[in-house]
């Protein structure tokens, strides 16, 4: 049993990075931990807070463990926080009125958004950008001002935050006006040069930025809205307002407990992060660090660190903070690292300012040009994985070479053993090493071993790097029949006109196949028009849901998704779906994606239920195997007052365009008619968001066991050019990918070279980097000719229909084990019963890799 307590008071990032290393090094259960979160939801993902913009999904921030299930030691206390501290009793008084005691007492209550005293400030319309609810308000605030026509808003401050405040408004509907009072954008953490490219860059995507000047005050105007007045003279007409002009540690709790603060706010902390009480420790935000505050999560990590180590009466000391930041804004990427600002006596600058391609690269180097201090980098980003941990390491080569285009590439061996890979996490490349040697052999077993690439992922590519230059080399074989990957086998196929998986592994592989190649050679013989999946030998090679067209459930039945694209549907199409479910007892459900999902059918019912659809108009749909599921859609400009585009009709083409292709894994799109996202298209592997000038294209995303927000490719594209892109898109994923890869680690595993996936796929289908996309396009319009409906091919041929029986020598006779029964008004599947064995009766647990087969 626990002997000790520690009360930790917040719930961020950084208290749930506390609670994580203390459990996992506690390995005696010291300590019992008691966590006060001042949120109604347990810790999420605050740096990523700007994805919730669209999705609106709350669960897609959540971090990982962030509920401690099953662990004893750890209680979350959701919607409740410390009132006050009492240091003599060792106790705190929650909001609840409830006193607790502790041994240890943890501050993790990070910042708040700081506000200027500018007059009219608390005014309804005014907002900070700090949490999840805040969000949600200026998302009610967005929608009530496009319904009355006052689409304006104003962001006060042009740093880090504000931008993402900005980019958040033009997401919702909203044009941003930003407003900072320093000369120049993000002026910590670019320089003039930078700040002017980032300036520009920014207003050709529709912000109007208003530098050096500050806010004054905001006035309520009578017929609604806000009248914000600039210091220029100049005034704002706005219905919204959105502070994001900075934090402040959030250091109240501890002056009211009388600990000692910092001269600028923060709770002040030594080293080992303990306050002016041995007792009392803080972390992340809300602590100043021998005075100083660290506004970023890599500090704020490294101080959970170091306190959990202390409870386990170990030695560790903040080891200093690398202020680092990589983003993309509204699509520009930013990055600056070190000295970006060249403080350090004698710092030397080496300045490339490209105007015509839009990038701006600065290095700053010692006195002697032998060492790399920092650097700014805007527009293109990509050498900042390389020149990041050579901070304060000696330059590998001439610096004006390092920021060339067509200069020195630094290689990975120019790293040394303690150049940090991972600022997030404070990994380093030695650390990275050891893990390689240690037998880690890909990404994910990296992230694993050393948290490297768990935060912000910007350092991913470089741990790819590491691993091939380690010599770790990542079998791609297919199976044991076949020592060619996916990707390499769909081109042996298209190169050689194989169209026979006996002709394939005859000439290309070994033995007769298994239940891995088979499907998949399967799949890419169907993406490249060899006739319908079960002509001749290809019927052998199907799983179960192929082979017969229609999903298989529980009972040995199958379920049946009649196509509705675009989610579509007319009255009397509703009908005979309804008259269908009621003629053959089905069970009815509405599906996640706009669909009739219809239970209980026999084998030898399918037939004579496709034909009922087929006769009004309709085909089944491939709501099952690897290929196109569903095109999800809003009701877009026709019928909603806020609707830019008709999503409808552009789904409806979407879904007709792509029915029937194959894929690694199974596809979804969706299309939403304006930013309010209600398709939910960014949690799709190919999204697509009106705006007033065309659509905004976002790919990579799913649901599933593994969630993932899609990401912007392309913006404001005409219908003939979104179509053309997604084209290049789905083909060029068909023909790469591996077996039962989704999209999303599909673009993961396109980075190479410093360049993330999804700007290694922006080359191949926004900029034909490759030279195919007339190809992509070509094949993919022969997918489109060449489609058949699939199950009316089964009711046309005779042999192809004598499948659809429960038994071949009783063709007539249906399966007497399949029965139904009623609970709570639904039908449902009588399950046969199946022999348990004595020693085999622990509670099942889902198995990842049926879940992503699934």
């Amino acid at each position: 049993m626990s002997s000790r307590t520690v009360i930790v008071v917040g719930h961020g990032m950084v208290g749930h990075r506390f609670v994580e290393a203390l459990r996992e090094r506690d390995v005696d259960h010291t300590w019992q931990v008691t966590v006060l979160s001042e949120e109604p939801v347990a810790a999420y993902d605050r740096v990523a807070l700007s994805s919730y913009v669209g999705g609106w999904d709350a669960s897609s921030l959540a971090l990982a463990g962030n509920d401690y299930a099953g662990d004893e030691q750890v209680q979350v206390r959701l919607g409740e926080t410390a009132l006050a501290i009492d240091r003599a009793a060792r106790t705190v008084t929650t909001t609840s009125g409830e006193v607790l005691g502790y041994d240890a007492l943890v501050l993790a209550t990070g910042s708040s958004a700081f506000v200027p005293p500018v007059p009219g400030r608390d005014s309804a319309g005014c907002f900070v950008y700090r949490t999840l609810a805040d969000l949600d308000g200026i998302r009610a605030a967005a929608e009530a001002a496009a319904a009355q026509g006052r689409p304006t808003g104003v962001v006060v401050g042009g740093g880090l935050l504000g931008l993402e405040a900005a980019n958040a408004l033009n997401l919702m509907g909203i044009t941003p006006h930003v407003v900072e009072f320093a000369p120049r954008l993000m002026p910590l953490q670019v320089d003039a040069g930078g700040g002017a490219l980032l300036r520009n860059l920014v207003e050709k995507l529709g912000l109007t930025v208003h530098t050096g000047v500050g806010t004054q005050e905001i006035t309520e105007l009578p017929e609604g809205g806000l009248r914000v007045g600039l210091s220029d003279g100049g005034t704002i007409d706005a219905s919204l307002v959105v502070f994001s002009a900075g934090v402040r540690p959030r250091d109240q709790l501890a002056r009211d407990a009388g600990l000692a603060v910092g001269e600028r706010g923060g709770v002040l902390v030594d080293t080992g992060c303990r306050t002016s009480d041995p007792a009392i420790y803080a972390v992340g935000e809300c602590a100043a660090i021998e005075g100083r505050c660290y506004g970023l999560v890599g500090p704020g990590y490294a101080s959970a660190e170091v306190v959990a180590e202390r409870l386990l009466h170990r030695e560790a000391s903040f080891p200093g903070a690398d202020l680092s930041t990589k983003l993309k804004l509204l699509g520009v990427d930013v990055a600056s690292f070190g000295d970006a600002q060249a403080a350090t006596p004698g710092a030397l600058e080496v300045v490339l300012n490209d105007a015509v391609a839009g990038t701006y690269a600065k290095l700053v180097v010692s006195d002697d040009a032998q060492t790399l201090l920092g650097g700014v980098l805007v527009g293109d980003s990509s050498a900042y994985a390389t020149l990041r941990p050579l901070v304060g390491h000696p330059l590998p080569a001439d610096p004006a070479a390092l920021i060339s285009p067509a200069g020195a590439q630094v290689g990975v061996g120019s790293l040394p053993d303690d150049a940090q890979v991972c600022s997030c996490n404070a990994v380093t490349k030695g650390t990275i090493g050891a893990a390689i040697a240690g037998g880690c052999c890909d990404v994910a077993g990296l992230k694993a071993c050393t948290s490297a690439g768990t935060t912000c992922g910007s350092c991913v590519p470089m741990l790819k790097t590491l691993l091939a230059s380690a010599g770790v080399e990542m079998s791609t074989a297919l199976c044991e029949h076949f020592t060619q990957s996916r990707a390499e086998l769909f081109e042996i196929v298209r190169a050689t006109g194989i169209r026979t998986f006996s002709a394939l592994i005859a000439q290309h592989g070994k033995g007769a196949g298994c239940d891995l190649c088979k499907p998949v050679v399967a799949s890419i013989l169907a993406s490249l028009g060899t006739g319908h999946v079960l002509d001749g030998e290809q019927a052998s090679l199907q799983d179960t849901n192929d082979h017969f067209l229609a999903n298989i459930q529980r009972n040995g039945t199958y379920s049946v998704v009649p196509r509705v694209p675009g989610g579509e549907i007319t009255p009397d199409k509703l009908i005979v779906i309804g008259e269908v479910a009621r003629d053959f007892g089905l069970y009815t459900k509405i599906t996640g994606g706009q669909r009739i999902d219809m239970f209980g059918a026999r084998v030898e019912q399918l037939p004579a239920i496709w034909k009922r659809l087929i006769d009004a108009g309709m085909e089944s749909g491939q709501a099952y195997g690897k290929s196109l599921r569903t095109v999800k859609s809003c009701v877009g400009s026709s019928w909603c007052r806020f609707g830019v585009q008709d999503s409808v009709a552009m789904a409806v083409a979407l879904e007709n365009r792509y029915r029937g292709l194959r894929s690694p894994h199974k596809i979804k799109l969706g299309v939403s008619g304006c930013a309010r996202e209600c398709a939910e298209a960014r949690s799709k592997d190919v999204g697509v968001i009106a705006t007033d000038h065309g659509w905004n294209l976002y790919v990579g995303g799913n649901g599933g066991f593994t969630p993932r927000h899609a990401e912007l490719l392309a913006q404001d594209l005409d219908d003939a050019t979104l179509v053309s892109y997604i084209d290049r898109y789905l083909m060029f994923y068909v023909r790469t990918a591996d077996r039962l890869q989704r999209t999303a680690p599909w673009m993961e595993s396109l980075g190479t070279d410093g360049r993330t996936g999804l700007e290694h796929l922006r080359q191949v289908v926004c900029e034909d980097s490759l030279g195919i996309g007339a190809e992509l396009e070509a094949a993919m319009q022969a997918h489109v000719d060449s489609y058949t409906d699939e199950w009316a091919g089964v009711l046309n041929d005779p042999d192809k229909l004598s499948r659809f029986v429960s038994f071949v020598n009783a063709p007539a006779e249906p399966d007497p084990t399949i029965a139904f029964t009623e609970a709570d008004g639904r039908k449902v599947p009588v399950l046969l019963g199946l022999p348990i064995r004595r020693d085999d009766r622990s509670p099942s647990v889902p198995d990842p890799q049926l879940e992503a087969a699934r």
